[in-house]
């Protein structure tokens, strides 16, 4: 829920996302909820905005799949474009730090860019990419990546 002024009142509202997720194996889900299963090892975009409105802040998510064994694919890593900052996260955690790239940058977390625009923070097991426009990307390092987006963005990406 948020807290909107309604009427000149505050007011609770519901907030709706809609999610797609993917793990290092072959099962993705997309954001209708339709499940479907291949392996490669390529890079995937998961998500990319795909409205030409000016006033939304693009942004993309892709996912490279790398061998694991023979048999399974895993997330080597995540790159997501979002408000022209680029990040990449290679999925190798030695330590409790995480190290993200940025640019040509290397950052500990947490941070914020963009002036606020975007954070990024561990949450538990995870880690959480926030932007100010609510588009969440949490990866869990057990080989699985969740984007929910706000209901208002479906059929925009």
């Amino acid at each position: 829920e948020r807290c909107d002024m309604v009427d000149g009142l505050p007011e609770c509202v519901q907030e709706t996302f809609s999610t797609c997720w993917l793990t290092g194996g072959p099962r993705y889900q997309s954001f209708d909820g339709k499940t479907f299963d291949f392996m490669g090892t390529c890079t995937y975009t998961l998500t990319t905005f795909c409205n030409p409105d000016p006033t939304l802040s693009a942004f993309s998510v892709e996912v490279k799949k790398e061998e694991k064994n023979s048999k399974v694919s895993s997330i080597g890593s995540i790159t997501n474009h979002m408000d022209n900052v680029t990040f990449w996260w290679i999925l190798v955690v030695l330590m409790i730090i995480v190290v993200l790239q940025v640019s040509n940058y290397h950052l500990c977390l947490p941070m914020s860019l963009s002036h606020g625009q975007l954070c990024i923070h561990q949450k538990g097991k995870s880690m959480l990419i926030q932007s100010n426009f609510k588009l969440k990307v949490l990866y869990n390092w057990d080989d699985h990546v969740v984007v929910k987006i706000p209901a208002a963005l479906s059929g925009k990406v």
